[in-house]
This record gives structure tokens, sequence and C-alpha cells, in this order.
């Protein structure tokens, strides 16, 4: 496992609160649980630390950083600003054959049942907009932001399926009606409903409890 996947777990680990803040992340832990030698741990923490996911702390070591729920909130705002903003460009240049291919994907995602299964079609629906924008940097932040998602967290969670099966919805319809601003919308709201789900999930876990 590169270091960049153990960056990613525990990303993931971090934003989902299964790792709070201040929590101590001891090296041999994470490296036995992923089942990969220290040196990808200790080059994913260094680059956790260049992201502010984690701080260094004199003698204790990595440690979470601090996360609040406006930070939460703030990730998700810039997602979904890039988000919309790639979503109203395709809905001013998309053709017959892209819109059947988004239909086919919103549908294949709609009949799935398995977490699994739904956070990678999930993927696969967003990543077929966004490459439909041809917007390449833009699509790269977009990429580099929602590295801080915890997918796990939304795929299994059914009110969660049934918000995104509406915003695909309107996202498709609004694509139909080459309406930019509708599109934007509805995929600003995607990402807006997900922040608030989010805080939701923390705040059930207690981690901003004092």
């Amino acid at each position: 496992m590169l270091s960049e996947e153990v960056a990613s777990a525990l990303r993931t680990r971090i934003m989902s609160g299964d790792l709070r803040p201040g929590a101590r992340i001891r090296l041999e832990e994470v490296a036995a649980g992923l089942g990969v030698s220290i040196t990808p741990v200790r080059e994913a923490l260094l680059t956790l630390r260049g992201e502010d996911m984690v701080v260094l702390e004199p003698r204790k070591g990595y440690v979470v950083a601090p996360l609040s729920r406006q930070d939460i909130l703030d990730v998700f705002q810039l997602q979904g600003d890039i988000a919309g903003e790639l979503a109203a460009r395709v809905a001013v240049a998309i053709g017959e054959a892209q819109l059947a291919e988004l239909r086919v994907a919103h549908a294949k995602l709609a009949r799935a049942r398995r977490a699994a299964d739904v956070e990678t079609l999930e993927y696969e629906f967003h990543r077929a907009v966004n490459r439909m924008a041809h917007s390449r940097k833009l699509s790269w932040f977009l990429h580099t932001a929602t590295r801080y998602t915890p997918a796990r967290v939304y795929s299994a969670d059914p009110g969660w399926r049934d918000g995104m099966r509406t915003d695909h919805e309107a996202l498709l319809t609004a694509f139909a009606d080459a309406d930019a601003g509708a599109a934007r919308t509805a995929m600003t709201r995607h990402f807006t409903d997900g922040a608030e789900r989010l805080v939701k999930h923390l705040d059930g876990l207690g981690i901003w409890d004092v």
C-alpha cells in the first residue's frame, strides 16, 4: 500500500470521527492495521501534516488537528462551489449521447443496494459529469477537495441515498433543459446536504463535547 493510500485511509478515519481531534496517532498501530511498514505511514503523516489534518507535538508525536463544525461547512462549501460551476458548464454544452450516458449511470446507481457499490457508482457518476465540463484544472481542484469526504458515512445512509437520487434527477433535468442555473443549484445542494449530514454524524459521536 502506497503512502497516498495510507493518507486516504487516515483522512477517512479523521473526517468520519473514528480518529477524533487531539487523538494520538501511533505509527506502529496504523502500520499493523493496514498491513504495511512504518515508512509509508510516516510519509502519509507528513502529507497530512501539510494539509493541517495532523500536528506534530513534542514528546507526544502525531495527533489529530482541531476540526470544527465550521471547518466541515467550509470544506463542503468549497466542494459545492467548484462542482456547481462544473455542472453549469456541462449544462450549456452537453449532447444527447452524453446525457444518455449519465442517465444510464444514474439508473445503475439508483438500483444499487450494497454500500460499497453505491460509493463506487456515485464516484463514477460525478467523474463523468466533471469530465464533460472539459475543465481539467477546475476538476483537479474538486478532486483534491473531495479527498476530505468520508464516502462510507454517506453510502450506508438511506436518507442520503434518497437525497442523492433526488439531486441527480434534478441535475439531469437541468442538463436536458440546458439550464445552467438549475444545474448549479442542484449540484451545490448535493454538497450542502453532505455537510449537514456529516456535522450531524459527528455531533452524534460527541466529538465536540467539552
